[in-house]
């Protein structure tokens, strides 16, 4: 099998191609030899996709491309920014595939559940209706638009509305560790808000599922079945720290430090994987005790 990953050295394509091997991987990246330092030079790199005609070479194509949304402040440019990694690669790699005589099988292609902007505490599924009209749901519906126009009879479309992914590896969990780590750690605002979270590896084996059950497509919540509010979430990381959980970070420092980003922490959405569920996976780790048990340290 020959796989196409776009945004292939960051947190998820990185980890993800060990678990696709010995599958054929080519990855698309701006970067080349930062890709090489990350990933190793036994992987076919494309630095451009302007070359090729179609996608008929690829069985799966998974397009994970996309500036990091929690990298800087949105002004008005970061957020062109944010939109125009995702939607300008997601738009030039469906004409690639909706050009092609014999397309790839599949398109996996990232979202978020930002798409469902910030909720109260009612429980969230694939079906789930009303969004909330913010940046969030309007950069992910314009993204899920985009991809899913390389539906047809011989193209099945995977979206992935992906929670915070937690793993020792990186990613958004990393920049919450440094408070904890020093005992300062504690709820953000009055800590209700829902947090929807997803291990890495369930990530991993979720993506590999959806490759492997022909059967799969539509929109998939890839988030554990049991999200935390945000003051569950801080007690158990204090936990796996061995830190107390006693200091709570008002709003106020928070937009005065983030802005209108800080929104992305202060509301939350309470979202299930009814599909990915439904579809036949088991979550490898299915509770935030058991996802967050990798910070603690191990005793000989």
């Amino acid at each position: 099998m020959k796989i196409l990953i776009t945004g292939g050295s960051g947190l998820i394509g990185s980890n993800l191609i060990p678990i696709l091997r010995p599958c054929n991987i080519a990855v698309y990246t701006r970067n080349v030899a930062m890709a090489e330092q990350i990933l190793g030079h036994k992987i076919h790199f494309l630095s451009t996709l302007s070359h090729l005609s179609n996608l008929d070479d690829f069985d799966v194509v998974i397009n994970l491309a996309g500036e990091p949304i929690a990298a800087q402040k949105w002004t008005d440019e970061q957020k062109h920014k944010i939109e125009q990694s995702r939607w300008s690669i997601t738009k030039e790699i469906v004409a690639l595939i909706n050009a092609g005589e014999n397309p790839p099988n599949l398109l996996i292609s990232g979202s978020a559940i930002g798409f469902y902007g910030r909720q109260q505490d009612q429980i969230i599924d694939e079906n789930f209706l009303p969004t909330h009209d913010e940046f969030s749901h309007h950069l992910c519906e314009r993204w899920e638009f985009l991809a899913n126009q390389a539906q047809s009879d011989k193209t099945r479309v995977c979206i992935l509305r992906t929670g915070v992914v937690i793993t020792k590896r990186g990613g958004a969990i990393q920049k919450m560790l440094l408070p904890f780590k020093l005992g300062l750690g504690g709820p953000i605002g009055d800590g209700t808000q829902y947090m929807s979270w997803i291990h890495l590896e369930d990530m991993l084996q979720g993506i590999a599922h959806l490759i492997a059950n022909k059967s799969c497509e539509g929109i998939y919540n890839f988030t554990a079945p049991n999200p935390v509010t945000n003051q569950e979430f801080s007690r158990e990381l204090a936990s796996a720290l061995s830190r107390p959980c006693l200091f709570r970070v008002p709003k106020f420092v928070l937009r005065m430090m983030m802005g209108e980003m800080a929104d992305l922490v202060l509301y939350g959405q309470r979202v299930v994987p009814k599909r990915l569920e439904e579809s036949g996976y088991k979550f490898i780790y299915p509770k935030i005790s058991q996802a967050l048990d990798c910070f603690r340290k191990k005793i000989k």
